[in-house]
């Protein structure tokens, strides 16, 4: 999963934050469903990596997940902003696995219950 995801950074459009960002869900039926994050002038029309991937899988027609992967450019773990966080809590169970990693190998791989008690702050974007 690290060199698809690694793959997937390259099409990252982030241009004011130079904040990278992909990410992979995975169905309960094992299907995979790919986001990055792409940024825009107007900052609300941005959309998160996981939003996007999420967004993905149910413009085919899934709503049952498994896991999320998610790999940022930074050197630092960076958790989903509470906008994504919202989103998790309409489309995911409890039960789904979340794997946070940078690009350089860092890892942790969260409950939900954890996840949702992370934060994404101005001090993520330095």
């Amino acid at each position: 999963m690290k060199d698809k995801l690694i793959k997937l950074l390259d099409n990252s459009y982030a241009p004011y934050s130079n904040m990278h960002f992909a990410c992979i869900v995975e169905t309960k039926n094992g299907n995979f469903y790919e986001g990055v994050n792409i940024e825009n002038a107007s900052y609300g029309g941005t959309i998160c990596a996981e939003r996007n991937a999420i967004n993905n899988a149910v413009s085919h027609g899934e709503r049952e997940f498994k896991a999320l992967y998610l790999m940022t450019s930074s050197d630092e773990i960076c958790y989903p902003c509470n906008i994504c966080k919202q989103t998790f809590l309409e489309f995911f169970d409890k039960d789904v696995i979340f794997n946070i990693m940078t690009k350089s190998g860092k890892m942790q791989v969260l409950t939900f219950e954890k996840l949702m008690n992370t934060t994404f702050t101005k001090e993520d974007l330095v």
